[in-house]
């Protein structure tokens, strides 16, 4: 949220529709020509004192609670609690939920005593590998994995459906309760882990030395600010980031890259890509064999992307239209020029992808027509449905966020990453400690992971205006979001999307992104692709694997569901890069063009230092 403003902060000290409280006339500072009830600027000014004086408070307390709000989590602990007290139904339904899992247990412990080859009595859930090795099918320790995996089913039953908690506060309990149970697991007890115990066999217990050192390195590389081990070997400009172009615009906020042409003749329409200012550009161009910058520009495409810049304290004020306009507008400015009389394809990745759909709306409502299309990768308009994220994003979690991000100016990379990790704690933080500390390997570093650690900072104006207008109050969804006093309507659209959400994404799930459908009056067409977040997208053609559903949506046919628009829609193999592309030269001029030039010096955009620029080096 944005420092209180002077008139809610004098509203708020007196109370809506109450009797204003006049100062005695002799008061030091009173001016007795002011209008009854209105404060004086001196007690705006202590009241915004008080208010940082709580602020303070509040970013103290984070540190040492890692930026999780204590307040939010006892609320929701509280709401769980009492209403499971006054539920009796509820009380008996776990008591027998606890009586029959126990039998089961008892059960395949004595079926297996007499036949290890005893199958399980209960399942991991999709995605859970942590009892996949051989050695979890045999006692004692499928013994103690099924335990475990009865143990988690039963406090899922005990945190859902608890009648009167409310559902935010049901997701907050559950969470909490998964990290718990996780934190626990077998998989995670040198002696219950069967492949702990052969590798310490095999290697004569070399492999706990060898996870300490791994320990300490990793501890130094923390306490000194450094990325993981074998990031060093992913560069941008070196090893990534390395499709050939150069930087035509510079701003306070933005680079914009011009890439060089791969073909004789391209399609006349440009390509602009925006992506996320919370991550680095180039998980758009990473090595050369996965780069999406690379796959448009060798199919003839004239593509410019923008780098954001990474903010620091002085940058605490830039606003989200701040980012519209010295971002989005400005590099469209900037292709405008270049490729003159050509309207652009414009595709948003993440963060992106919201800002650009503000950004087209707004050009709508203004008769703007430069845009020939719109993307949205993994790109939320709708924020009713977040996913896993608003479990960090209430009114408490959000004072203690802005009382963060007002103390330092921004929300650091470290405060980012770690609610990031909470999310997915068995892939990033458990299975790693198995892994590296325990079996004394190290997991190998690839780009996408290298690309993982370079994050970015966050202005404080910025993030806290993102939450609030987009998170907390869905503005977007509502049609209330207002850019340059008018409201940035997303059925002002009229130009064709593409959207693509991702089918195991925690920050933007795909029936959220799926909203777009319901919310733009123009043709849609959605692809739901295999993967998640990051490498749903980053998803090129030839990798084993990968397949996804498509599907077109004309503005006049009916909306339906997201399940049963995934019922009906085409399935694929492969890369839905391939499809896209083809959906961009329907949408564009038939006959293609000479490539344009390297920036326009004549109109004040000359071509400056190499790609990927210098933004992307900002630590």
């Amino acid at each position: 949220m944005l420092p209180p403003d002077v008139s809610r902060a004098a509203a708020d000290e007196t109370g809506a529709g109450a009797r204003p409280e006049r100062p005695p006339p002799h008061r030091p500072g009173f001016d007795p020509s002011a209008p009854a009830g209105m404060p004086h600027p001196d007690d705006s000014a202590r009241g915004e004192a008080f208010r940082a004086m709580d602020r303070m408070r509040q970013a103290l307390g984070a540190q040492a609670t890692g930026g999780i709000s204590p307040a939010s989590l006892a609320l929701a602990m509280f709401d769980w609690w009492i209403h499971l007290q006054s539920a009796p139904g509820k009380q008996l339904e776990l008591v027998d939920k606890a009586c029959r899992k126990a039998v089961r247990l008892a059960t395949h412990v004595a079926a297996a005593s007499a036949d290890p080859a005893t199958p399980p009595c209960i399942e991991p859930l999709p995605g859970d590998y942590r009892f996949r090795a051989d050695g979890w099918r045999q006692p004692p320790f499928s013994w103690w994995s099924q335990a475990f995996l009865l143990q988690q089913q039963w406090w899922h039953n005990a945190t859902h459906g608890v009648p009167g908690v409310a559902p935010h506060h049901e997701d907050v309990v559950s969470f909490a309760a998964r990290q718990l149970l996780d934190m626990v697991s077998p998989s995670n007890m040198p002696l219950a882990n069967p492949e702990i115990i052969e590798r310490t066999v095999q290697a004569r217990g070399t492999n706990f030395v060898q996870g300490y050192w791994n320990w300490l390195e990793d501890l130094g590389r923390l306490a000194t600010g450094r990325p993981p081990v074998g990031t060093e070997e992913f560069v941008p400009g070196r090893s990534v980031a390395v499709t050939p172009g150069r930087v035509v615009l510079r701003n306070h906020l933005i680079e914009v890259i011009q890439y060089a042409p791969a073909t004789g003749a391209v399609q006349a329409e440009p390509i602009l890509i925006v992506p996320a200012w919370i991550m680095k550009y180039y998980i758009l161009d990473l090595s050369p064999q996965n780069s999406l910058v690379r796959y448009l520009v060798e199919r003839g495409h004239t593509v410019f992307c923008i780098s954001w810049r990474n903010p620091t304290a002085a940058d605490r004020d830039f606003g989200m239209d701040d980012y519209r306009r010295m971002g989005v507008m400005a590099a469209l400015e900037a292709v405008g020029a270049i490729v003159p009389g050509a309207r652009i394809h414009a595709a948003g990745y993440c963060l992106g992808g919201t800002l650009l759909a503000i950004a087209a709306a707004a050009m709508a409502r203004a008769g703007d027509d430069r845009l020939a299309s719109v993307t949205l990768l993994a790109a939320q308009t709708d924020f009713s449905e977040p996913g896993e994220l608003a479990l960090f994003i209430d009114h408490s979690q959000m004072h203690m966020l802005e009382s963060m991000m007002w103390k330092r100016g921004y929300l650091s990379a470290d405060q980012m990453a770690g609610a990031f990790q909470l999310l997915r704690t068995n892939d990033l933080v458990w299975s790693r400690l198995v892994h590296d500390y325990f079996m004394g390997g190290r997991t190998p570093m690839i780009d996408l992971m290298a690309w993982n650690a370079d994050s970015t900072r966050m202005p404080y104006r910025m993030h806290a205006e993102y939450l609030q207008r987009l998170y907390l109050d869905n503005e977007l969804a509502a049609g209330q979001f207002m850019v340059d006093g008018r409201p940035a309507a997303l059925q002002n659209i009229r130009v064709p999307m593409f959207a693509v959400g991702t089918e195991r994404d925690h920050v933007a799930p795909w029936r959220s992104v799926y909203k777009i459908l319901q919310l733009a009056d123009t043709d849609v067409t959605f692809v739901l692709t295999s993967g998640g977040h990051n490498a749903g997208i980053v998803s090129e053609p030839g990798r084993a694997g990968r397949r996804f559903r498509i599907a077109h949506k004309a503005a006049a046919d009916l909306n339906v569901g997201p399940d049963e628009w995934a019922e009906a829609a085409t399935v694929k193999d492969g890369s839905w890069w391939e499809d896209w592309t083809a959906w961009l030269d329907r949408h564009s001029a038939a006959d293609r063009v000479p490539p344009p030039g390297m920036g326009a010096p004549d109109r004040g955009y000359p071509p400056l230092e190499e790609a990927p620029g210098s933004y992307v080096q900002q630590r």
